[in-house]
């Protein structure tokens, strides 16, 4: 593997598609398209019908067990094709950092495109900044794309504009989202939209008296804390220095005290007090394996806030921070530039993104 270098600056954002283009739909991370065709099927037809483009499988995309080097190889090939002007995960998994060492870092500078995916892909949009390139960190074609029943309203309107649209784009609270899967192997789930309920709005912490904005960096922090434990593409604390972190968990619900334990890690590694401002996504609080009832979920969401707290208490006191954005494994999501300029208002209460 070709260790990380310091990265060119400013950032590329990558050349955005336009409709009737080809993107690539990839499995970097997990071939469950092979496993659950229906929401995947699905988001590959709303690749088409909802915004236009024309989405190409590679020989991985649906294969369960491909090695890391076959995944690495569809990677390769879907950003080497002058034909493909972007690239899309199927979904996430658990792991991606095995395919580290087999990927050409300069083959992708050298064909820069706009890549999407988040969770486990938390390793590959890591990769791509440490290339010098904006990543977006969202928009899996099974989740958000193969959403039952339609997308979001919210979800279709960030990825679009992510998508076609260079420049400043505003986040707001959704105000109702949804926390709780269905079976993806039962074609009634696909009939009807998931069931929204009242979400809290964003809540700010030390807001501060001026706006801050940097260049937006963290992801999924269950799969950053595997990048710390093997020393992979997270670099010196002061590379860092003056960017936005944002951070989410999974749906494998990481109790509060060891969210608090991986936070502290980057804490005692000098990390965190780099940061000018933190987003953390609202955090997943159902899961088929732990389906919790509507109070036991909250009591959750609240110890996670807590745990989030303590370690910036302790390592980044008066950093800004808001809490419930809706990124990562939330439903609406919004899509974040990784590289991109972000720009967090907290005297006025906003949040802007540049896609």
């Amino acid at each position: 593997m070709d260790a990380p270098e310091p990265p060119p600056a400013p950032r590329q954002y990558p050349p955005k598609p336009r409709p009737g283009d080809h993107v690539a739909v990839i499995s970097p991370s997990s071939g469950l398209p092979g496993l659950f065709p229906l929401p995947y099927e699905l988001g590959l037809r709303r690749l088409e019908s909802e915004f236009g483009l024309l989405p190409v499988e590679y020989p991985a995309t649906r294969k369960m067990g491909a090695s890391p080097a076959e995944r690495a190889a569809d990677l390769h090939a879907a950003f080497a094709d002058p034909d493909i002007k972007a690239v899309f995960a199927s979904i996430g998994g658990d792991d991606q950092i095995t395919v580290l060492p087999h990927l050409d870092r300069e083959l992708v500078r050298a064909h820069p495109k706009p890549f999407f995916g988040y969770s486990d892909n938390t390793t590959l949009l890591a990769w791509l900044w440490n290339a010098g390139i904006v990543g977006f960190h969202g928009a899996s074609v099974m989740v958000e794309l193969g959403r039952p029943g339609a997308l979001h309203p919210r979800t279709a309107d960030s990825l679009r504009a992510a998508l076609f649209s260079p420049g400043p784009y505003e986040l707001t609270a959704p105000g109702a989202s949804n926390d709780i899967g269905r079976p993806w192997d039962d074609p009634g789930t696909f009939a009807s939209e998931p069931v929204l309920a009242p979400c809290d709005d964003w809540s700010w912490r030390d807001p501060g008296r001026a706006a801050v904005e940097g260049a937006a960096w963290g992801g999924n922090l269950e799969v950053l804390s595997w990048l710390l434990m093997a020393d992979r593409e997270i670099g010196p604390p002061e590379a860092y220095a003056g960017c936005v972190l944002f951070l989410e968990t999974s749906e494998e619900l990481p109790p509060a005290e060891e969210v608090f334990r991986m936070l502290r890690c980057m804490g005692e590694r000098g990390l965190l007090r780099q940061f000018s401002a933190l987003l953390m996504g609202r955090a997943k609080s159902w899961s088929f394996r732990r389906p919790l009832g509507r109070e036991d979920a909250a009591a959750y969401r609240r110890a996670q806030r807590e745990a989030v707290e303590r370690a910036l208490d302790a390592y980044a006191p008066g950093m800004p921070a808001v809490f419930d954005v809706d990124l990562g494994h939330t439903d609406p999501q919004v899509v974040i530039p990784y590289g991109g300029v972000v720009r967090v208002d907290g005297p006025a209460r906003r949040i802007t993104v540049t896609y």
